[in-house]
């Protein structure tokens, strides 16, 4: 479904991502996981459109969209959650879930009562601010106002950051779902590679903006090498 190859990305003279190549398959989970500064992040805002590529090429079922703009990206069925969840404090969450569907022209009740089944607690409080949510309750309202786009594909920059470990595994869990059972497939930028492993059908690890091993995640989970940097365990 989605195709990278030999995508380098430079903020100013820094070179954020050093001509990596990768791909997506239709209805999988796809993780990449490495340390800050990795260029995992910029990896995905170019894949979303709002970071030009420096060079390489992009490829959303077989079609180059390099050089499409954003707007465009989600009109195809490209929808990125950024990290620190950035919804808007001042708005309700009803409004922060519509605001997810504004390039659409159709009726949105169905799709938000689709949200509200994955996300009760988002029913419970649709007139509260979203300012004064808890990080959990803003992490799940950034996952459901990316939902409203209908997105073919989903792609989470750091969904679990900060969150507490009960709240991460419901996060994870609901993502499984989202996968499971809309076919919606997921590009997942995680810096806890247990539990971003743990769902994903194939695996990127990436260091100074370059991959430097694949596999599918269960490989990943058992590979000493990973277990050392990123899992903080050996086996013994």
């Amino acid at each position: 479904m989605l195709r990278i190859e030999n995508l380098k990305v430079n903020y100013g003279g820094i070179e954020a991502v050093k001509g990596i190549s990768f791909e997506v398959p239709e209805r999988s989970i796809v993780t990449l996981i490495g340390a800050n500064g990795a260029g995992k992040s910029s990896t995905l805002r170019t894949i979303a459109g709002l970071v030009k590529a420096r060079e390489g090429h992009i490829y959303f079922d077989d079609e180059d969209i390099s050089s499409m703009p954003a707007r465009k990206r989600v009109e195809k069925g490209i929808t990125l959650c950024p990290e620190g969840r950035r919804v808007f404090p001042d708005m309700t969450v009803l409004e922060n879930i519509r605001i997810g569907a504004y390039l659409r022209k159709d009726d949105l009740t169905k799709d938000i009562q689709a949200v509200y089944k994955l996300f009760p607690r988002l029913e419970e409080r649709h007139w509260q601010l979203a300012g004064t949510l808890s990080g959990g309750e803003q992490q799940m309202l950034a996952v459901a106002r990316g939902l409203m786009s209908s997105p073919r594909i989903m792609m989470l920059d750091e969904p679990s950051l900060g969150l507490a470990p009960i709240v991460v595994q419901e996060i994870f869990g609901t993502i499984r779902r989202i996968n499971q059972e809309r076919g919606t497939t997921i590009l997942l930028i995680e810096q806890n590679a247990n539990m971003a492993l743990k769902i994903a059908s194939h695996a990127y690890v990436m260091e100074t903006g370059r991959i430097v091993m694949s596999g599918s995640g269960s490989e990943l989970l058992e590979n000493e090498e990973i277990r050392a940097a990123y899992l903080g365990k050996r086996k013994h």
